[in-house]
């Protein structure tokens, strides 16, 4: 008798077994294909993604309140068709494995349309299979990885990619600031790594000399070793990609060491806490960074969300809102349509500039200036 009814459990487990298969796989088939279909009440959830804590946590909630703005006017205007916006915030961290986590849930629990995000390019590329394969728009406003580029169909920015920005700096580095002989020191992440690429090959294409090239782990509290065998080299110019946490140190390490070397570095120093922290240590240094004519206007509105200085990537996140609901109002909430939207959008006149895609979802073109800090603050040196 219990031979028997043991062979009755296995039986109705095995079958158990197979309908809870056949369900899920109705569900993943629903989730993938069906995308669409997600926005069905009353609100349609849309993501932000960015740096709220750690490292660039103060370009992440600047860049949060943009978002905010855009959707509080959206809303406050009727919304989408009638339908008001929900916004859901996740802090990426400005590393992959944060940003992962907090893409997924986005995605997978919260089930949102699009996702405006990340700010770092690491978040960015670490959501975008997700996004890719769940058919939900990832809209990065900060992102500037090459990358980027190909990292899906879904997949969009507001912000230039390096490819500009790297052959824009070294120019910089051998016209106007005379470097034959340059060192690279850079973090090991996806925005590092690849605006150093693209210096390095187009300052050696013209025949300008790499004399040391030094990688260090993004949260790193301690840069003299890499410091030490780049002063011994004797640069005429040290091209410094950071962050902002890691730049500070390093900033301060220089003076230091008296490495009293010319300085560039990219648009991540356009934090203002940078030059507020290193004092001394940051006068003279100069970095790259996107050419961008904050309106008064878009101060003011941003005043009134308590926000007192608009900071880098807080326009592109306005833009990237507005651009995005914009399509949606055109075509509703299928995904697939409104990503074929984005890609007709030309000649957009954007608080950060005007704004035209390209066939892979990138700004079609770009323009930079140069900074200095003088008496702790950023005034354009070349334009």
């Amino acid at each position: 008798m219990k031979r028997s009814s043991s062979k009755g459990n296995v039986k109705s487990l095995v079958i158990g077994i197979i309908i809870l298969i056949a369900v899920i796989a109705v569900i993943v088939g629903l989730n993938k294909n069906a995308r669409q279909e997600v926005s069905t009440g009353e609100s349609i959830k849309i993501g932000f993604l960015g740096p709220l804590t750690g490292d660039a946590a103060s370009l992440g909630t600047n860049a949060q309140k943009g978002v905010e703005l855009a959707v509080k006017e959206i809303n406050e205007a009727g919304g989408i068709n009638g339908k008001s916006i929900e916004l859901v915030y996740e802090d990426g961290k400005c590393n992959a494995k944060d940003a992962a986590t907090a893409g997924n849930k986005l995605i997978n629990l919260d089930k949102v349309t699009a996702i405006v995000g990340g700010l770092c390019s690491s978040e960015t590329m670490a959501i975008a299979p997700v996004a890719e394969q769940q058919k939900v728009i990832l809209f990065s406003y900060c992102s500037s990885s090459p990358g980027v580029t190909s990292a899906g169909d879904y997949v969009f920015r507001t912000y230039p990619s390096d490819a500009f920005q790297g052959v824009y700096a070294a120019n910089m580095a051998q016209d106007k600031l005379n470097a034959k002989n340059v060192a690279i020191l850079y973090c090991l992440s996806d925005w590092c790594v690849g605006i150093k690429d693209v210096f390095k090959k187009t300052f050696t294409a013209a025949d300008g000399k790499i004399v040391a090239e030094e990688g260090y782990e993004q949260t790193t509290n301690d840069l003299k070793t890499q410091l030490s065998k780049i002063k011994e080299k004797n640069p005429d110019l040290i091209y410094f990609v950071g962050y902002t946490e890691a730049s500070i140190i390093g900033l301060k390490q220089m003076k230091e060491l008296d490495m009293d070397v010319q300085t560039l570095g990219a648009d991540a120093w356009e934090d203002a806490n940078i030059w507020t922290d290193t004092g001394a240590a940051g006068e003279g240094k100069m970095w790259t960074v996107v050419s961008s004519e904050i309106s008064d206007t878009f101060k003011a509105k941003m005043q009134t969300i308590g926000v007192n200085e608009v900071t880098l990537c807080s326009p592109q996140s306005y833009d990237a809102t507005m651009i995005l609901t914009n399509a949606m109002k055109k075509v509703g909430t299928d995904t697939t349509k409104i990503k074929d939207e984005l890609y007709k959008v030309k000649d957009y006149q954007g608080v950060s500039g005007v704004i035209s895609f390209d066939s892979n979802g990138d700004l079609a073109s770009a323009s930079y200036v140069t900074k200095v800090v003088k008496e702790g603050k950023g005034e354009i040196l070349y334009k």
